[in-house]
Protein backbone atom coordinates (compact mmCIF):
# COMPACT_ATOMS: atom_id res chain seq x y z
CA UNK A 1 0.00 0.00 0.00
CA UNK A 2 1.51 3.31 -1.03
CA UNK A 3 1.93 6.57 1.15
CA UNK A 4 -1.65 8.23 -0.18
CA UNK A 5 -3.56 4.94 0.25
CA UNK A 6 -2.22 4.63 3.59
CA UNK A 7 -3.05 7.78 4.96
CA UNK A 8 -6.60 7.99 3.19
CA UNK A 9 -7.71 4.64 4.95
CA UNK A 10 -6.92 6.41 8.43
CA UNK A 11 -8.75 9.65 7.12
CA UNK A 12 -11.60 7.47 5.87
CA UNK A 13 -11.50 5.45 9.20
CA UNK A 14 -10.10 6.63 12.25
CA UNK A 15 -10.70 10.53 11.08
CA UNK A 16 -14.07 9.93 10.31
CA UNK A 17 -15.32 8.46 13.39
CA UNK A 18 -13.38 10.35 15.58
CA UNK A 19 -15.56 13.75 13.74
CA UNK A 20 -19.11 11.73 14.18
CA UNK A 21 -18.52 11.20 17.40
CA UNK A 22 -17.58 15.08 18.17
CA UNK A 23 -20.76 15.82 16.32
CA UNK A 24 -22.49 13.58 18.42
CA UNK A 25 -21.56 14.67 21.86
CA UNK A 26 -18.13 12.83 22.40
CA UNK A 27 -14.45 15.24 21.84
CA UNK A 28 -12.63 12.27 23.39
CA UNK A 29 -11.75 10.55 19.74
CA UNK A 30 -11.47 13.66 17.94
CA UNK A 31 -8.28 14.71 21.27
CA UNK A 32 -6.69 11.32 20.42
CA UNK A 33 -6.69 12.30 16.77
CA UNK A 34 -4.74 15.71 17.44
CA UNK A 35 -1.10 15.55 18.19
CA UNK A 36 0.07 15.81 21.74
CA UNK A 37 3.51 17.91 20.49
CA UNK A 38 3.22 21.72 19.92
CA UNK A 39 2.14 23.24 18.20
CA UNK A 40 -1.46 22.59 17.63
CA UNK A 41 -3.65 25.25 16.03
CA UNK A 42 -7.20 25.27 14.77
CA UNK A 43 -9.41 28.56 13.25
CA UNK A 44 -12.78 27.22 13.75
CA UNK A 45 -16.44 27.84 12.83
CA UNK A 46 -17.27 28.30 16.57
CA UNK A 47 -13.73 28.29 18.43
CA UNK A 48 -10.11 29.14 18.01
CA UNK A 49 -7.30 27.34 19.98
CA UNK A 50 -3.53 28.71 19.97
CA UNK A 51 -2.01 25.15 21.76
CA UNK A 52 -2.66 22.29 23.09
CA UNK A 53 -4.54 23.17 26.30
CA UNK A 54 -6.50 25.33 24.41
CA UNK A 55 -7.29 22.98 21.73
CA UNK A 56 -8.81 20.48 24.19
CA UNK A 57 -10.76 23.09 26.27
CA UNK A 58 -12.05 24.03 22.88
CA UNK A 59 -13.18 21.07 21.84
CA UNK A 60 -14.59 20.27 25.45
CA UNK A 61 -17.06 23.06 25.28
CA UNK A 62 -17.99 21.85 21.49
CA UNK A 63 -18.94 19.01 22.36
CA UNK A 64 -21.53 19.63 24.91
CA UNK A 65 -22.76 21.37 22.06
CA UNK A 66 -23.68 18.90 19.77
CA UNK A 67 -25.49 15.75 19.97
CA UNK A 68 -27.80 13.42 17.74
CA UNK A 69 -25.50 13.09 14.88
CA UNK A 70 -27.43 11.52 11.97
CA UNK A 71 -24.93 12.07 9.19
CA UNK A 72 -21.29 12.59 8.53
CA UNK A 73 -19.64 13.00 5.55
CA UNK A 74 -16.12 14.34 4.72
CA UNK A 75 -16.27 15.25 0.94
CA UNK A 76 -12.29 15.14 0.19
CA UNK A 77 -11.57 17.64 -2.48
CA UNK A 78 -7.71 17.59 -2.47
CA UNK A 79 -5.05 16.16 -0.27
CA UNK A 80 -1.22 15.33 -0.37
CA UNK A 81 1.08 13.47 1.37
CA UNK A 82 4.49 14.95 1.35
CA UNK A 83 6.89 12.94 3.71
CA UNK A 84 6.12 13.13 7.40
CA UNK A 85 3.19 15.36 6.39
CA UNK A 86 0.24 15.69 4.71
CA UNK A 87 -3.21 18.17 4.05
CA UNK A 88 -6.78 17.91 3.28
CA UNK A 89 -9.24 20.34 1.70
CA UNK A 90 -12.37 19.22 1.64
CA UNK A 91 -16.40 19.41 2.67
CA UNK A 92 -17.97 18.39 6.02
CA UNK A 93 -21.56 17.27 5.68
CA UNK A 94 -23.15 17.00 9.00
CA UNK A 95 -26.81 16.80 10.14
CA UNK A 96 -26.66 17.17 14.15
CA UNK A 97 -28.44 18.75 17.03
CA UNK A 98 -26.75 22.14 18.34
CA UNK A 99 -27.91 22.93 21.53
CA UNK A 100 -30.97 20.22 21.17
CA UNK A 101 -31.85 22.01 17.85
CA UNK A 102 -31.45 19.70 15.00
CA UNK A 103 -29.25 21.22 11.94
CA UNK A 104 -27.68 20.58 8.62
CA UNK A 105 -24.87 22.41 7.81
CA UNK A 106 -21.36 22.49 5.33
CA UNK A 107 -18.28 23.08 6.81
CA UNK A 108 -15.24 24.03 4.10
CA UNK A 109 -12.37 22.26 6.49
CA UNK A 110 -8.22 22.23 5.73
CA UNK A 111 -6.13 20.59 8.38
CA UNK A 112 -2.49 19.74 8.30
CA UNK A 113 -1.22 16.47 9.78
CA UNK A 114 1.85 15.00 10.79
CA UNK A 115 2.91 11.62 11.02
CA UNK A 116 4.18 10.42 14.72
CA UNK A 117 5.36 7.42 16.06
CA UNK A 118 1.81 5.87 16.77
CA UNK A 119 0.13 7.35 13.42
CA UNK A 120 -1.02 10.11 11.56
CA UNK A 121 -2.44 13.20 13.85
CA UNK A 122 -3.98 16.77 12.89
CA UNK A 123 -1.87 19.68 13.57
CA UNK A 124 -4.08 22.65 12.22
CA UNK A 125 -7.46 22.93 11.03
CA UNK A 126 -9.19 26.07 9.60
CA UNK A 127 -12.98 25.49 9.04
CA UNK A 128 -15.85 27.87 8.83
CA UNK A 129 -19.32 27.39 7.45
CA UNK A 130 -20.07 27.58 3.59
CA UNK A 131 -22.97 30.11 3.70
CA UNK A 132 -26.49 29.06 3.36
CA UNK A 133 -26.01 26.08 5.77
Amino acid sequence: MSEREEFLVWLQSEFVRAERAMFDGDDGPRRAIWSQDEPVSVLGAWRNAANRAELVEAFEVLSTSFSDCADYAFDLIAFNVLGEMAYTVGYERVSASIDGEPRTFTLRATQVYRRERDGWRIVHRHADKVAGS
